[in-house]
């Protein structure tokens, strides 16, 4: 939930309100004004001397200005985050908690989170982890990012996150294969799947998300509004997830 603008701010807005009806008082044609011209001008020539007289306001206009778009753009960006019909689920589908973590299988720093995940799913059966494939760090995470949505449209997708985020070194097109063989794909199905208009249009989804929260690199945590980088503690993660629910439930 994006917070209640600051007292300045809305004094802002009402000073940006002046800028905009100085605009619309100059370009008002005579035959459809509500003022008779001598009533316009003066209200015209009483906001422009305040205006003269406080000239903090055009800066505070344009900030009270900046914070709406920002708002506006991180709200676009969580939006397009929550569009996760496609994305591979963890825990439990039905969790009144969402965590939503941006991931590349070729990220050391993921791998490791993905331990203190698994751990507060297991502490946690409230909990839904969507997996944003983000393959950022090389081609072959793009090749895997594909295999993860492959193998997750036939459900097999908690099998092969967990052999792949258990593997150790650099991700390749065998160790794919072998972790997707593993959790018992369809192979030919998951083949068409990886190379499907579908998958690429899931990934092309996840990669406009992260650009508008400008995420840079993985992993990248959003529980509720808050963006939160990097393989933060189970602690940490425990406090936020709290902390949404009792925002929730006030």
């Amino acid at each position: 939930m994006t917070p209640p603008l600051p007292l300045n701010t809305l004094k802002s807005g009402l000073y940006l309100g002046l800028v905009l009806l100085i605009i619309m008082l100059s370009s008002v044609r005579p035959a459809t004004a509500s003022l008779d011209e001598a009533d316009q001008k003066q209200v015209q020539e009483l906001i422009e001397n305040y205006i003269l007289q406080n000239p903090q306001i055009i800066r505070d206009a344009i900030a009270a200005l900046e914070i709406r778009e920002e708002a506006a753009r991180l709200t676009a960006a969580l939006d397009l985050v929550r569009q996760d019909g496609d994305d591979p689920v963890m825990g439990n589908p039905e969790g009144d908690i969402t965590i939503y973590e941006f991931s590349d299988y070729n990220c050391g720093y993921c791998k490791r989170l993905f331990a203190t995940l698994m751990e507060v799913l297991d502490e946690d059966d409230q909990v839904r982890l969507v997996i944003k494939e983000f393959p950022i760090l090389a081609e072959s995470s793009v090749l895997a990012a594909r295999a993860g949505i492959a193998a997750h449209n036939q459900g097999h997708f908690d099998s092969f996150h967990r052999s792949m985020m258990t593997a150790g070194g650099r991700i390749d097109e065998r160790l794919i294969r072998r972790a997707a063989r593993q959790a018992g794909v369809d192979m030919d199905r998951f083949d068409a799947d990886m190379e499907s208009s579908r998958t690429t249009e899931l990934l092309r989804t996840t990669m406009l998300a992260a650009q508008q929260l400008d995420i840079r690199g993985t992993p990248a945590l959003v529980i509720g509004d808050r963006l939160v980088p990097g393989a933060i503690s189970k602690s940490e993660i425990m406090a936020l997830i709290n902390e949404l629910r009792d925002a929730k439930n006030r």
